[in-house]
């Protein structure tokens, strides 16, 4: 069985073809600057070259359109027509308060994506838009919306509740939703059978670390808590993104620079974090830790304060479930960082976490990086959301 996953972005789609057989990648793409002058598609077979096409493609309808193209092509395609296509797993980034899980796409599920916009202004209209690409594209072909909130839906009310008034919950569903749920759902099961540890109640804390950064903790698999909130703003200090922060200083600051919440937000979201922090080194952690090393005294900080809020999250949620089994650091500071693992780990000696150096000596394998006799086992599992998509869309069709 073969599922085709698809990522669309509002001006780009990225897509891979999964045999479910054996959970091999057959082919994988970018389309990008769709609906933008110079759009380009680039198709990689898995054991072909890479071949690029230049053409315009005005909507995501034609994007899908020469990706199929792509796919069959004699020359570089993987299948002879697209009804090997068994069916599409879909990223779709908001649920909303409505579906806290993956389900078949029909006309309901659709209406949910749309009535979510607002919530997913820059994912859920483009993740729509694929959605029905492939639809015109392939009549009858199963669609399935694997959506980032559903692991966060997990959590009890207390805690995605916000502490204000209630009437704004029930009016607006304004909650803690969290984001990287497909990342953390893949990786959290995977760290449960790696770790040989109790699939009903193994406690896992997931260190998603990458230019955009979180952390969950969950106990068998399911979610109890993670740091992202209404929109992926809330929570650890990120390449651009503040994390958490007083209220208050988004008053002052919009009172005395004499600026909108809308331009504060767009300050929060785009040119803080590393970022700002730093100076305006970098949001890239590779520049500002050459930078650091540099003796730049911000760039030094700005990282500092980043390893103490993952620290600060790890120990919090360490609390909350009263243990935990397993630290897992996935993506791409997380999986190819070693020192960011091991200074984030240091002060965790508390819990008896204790860093064997040349375990932890490597970039991107799937590794148990903490000592024998650490009583918690720290771990570094490659993050692969295409294949957590392919997985619910099989489990679903």
């Amino acid at each position: 069985m073969k599922i085709l996953v698809l990522n669309c972005g509002s001006s780009s789609l990225k897509y891979q073809l999964i045999d479910m057989e054996n959970e091999g990648v057959l082919a994988k793409g970018l389309c990008e600057r769709i609906g933008i002058d110079g759009s380009k598609l680039t198709h990689t077979p898995s054991d072909g070259e890479k071949f690029i096409l230049d053409q315009p493609m005005p909507t995501h309808k034609d994007a899908i359109k020469l990706v199929m193209e792509a796919l069959t092509s004699p020359e570089h395609g993987v299948i002879k027509n697209v009804n090997e296509i068994a069916a599409v797993g879909h990223r779709v980034l908001h649920g909303g308060n409505t579906y806290t899980e993956s389900i078949v796409v029909n006309a309901d599920v659709k209406k949910v994506i749309q009535d979510c916009f607002d919530l997913g202004p820059l994912h859920n209209p483009a993740n729509l838009m694929g959605i029905e690409a492939c639809e015109a594209a392939m009549p009858g072909t199963p669609n399935v919306a694997v959506f980032d909130t559903a692991f966060g839906m997990g959590m009890e009310e207390k805690s995605y509740l916000y502490a204000i008034p209630y009437e704004y919950y029930t009016k607006y569903k304004l909650r803690r939703y969290g984001f990287h749920g497909t990342s953390h759902m893949f990786v959290s099961h995977e760290a449960i059978k790696f770790g040989g540890l109790d699939p009903e109640n193994a406690k896992v804390i997931v260190c998603h670390l990458g230019n955009g950064a979180s952390v969950s903790a969950s106990i068998g698999g399911k979610c109890v808590d993670t740091s992202m909130g209404l929109t992926p703003l809330e929570g650890l200090i990120m390449g651009t993104r503040s994390g958490d922060i007083d209220p208050a200083v988004l008053q002052f600051i919009c009172n005395h620079d004499h600026i909108d919440v809308n331009e504060m937000l767009n300050i929060l979201n785009k040119k803080s974090g590393i970022l700002g922090m730093s100076g305006g080194v970098s949001s890239d952690f590779r520049d500002v830790g050459k930078a650091a090393d540099a003796g730049n005294h911000l760039a030094r900080v700005a990282l500092d304060a980043y390893i103490q809020r993952v620290t600060k999250y790890i120990g919090a949620y360490t609390a909350e479930m009263n243990g935990a089994d397993a630290i897992v650091f996935t993506a791409g500071v997380g999986e190819n960082d070693k020192g960011m693992r091991k200074d984030i780990c240091r002060n965790l000696s508390f819990m008896g976490v204790k860093i064997d150096d040349e375990k932890n000596d490597m970039r991107g394998i799937k590794r148990i990086i903490s000592a024998e006799d650490s009583a918690v086992k720290v771990m570094m599992i490659p993050t692969n959301e295409e294949l957590a998509i392919a997985r619910e869309t099989l489990r679903l069709t």
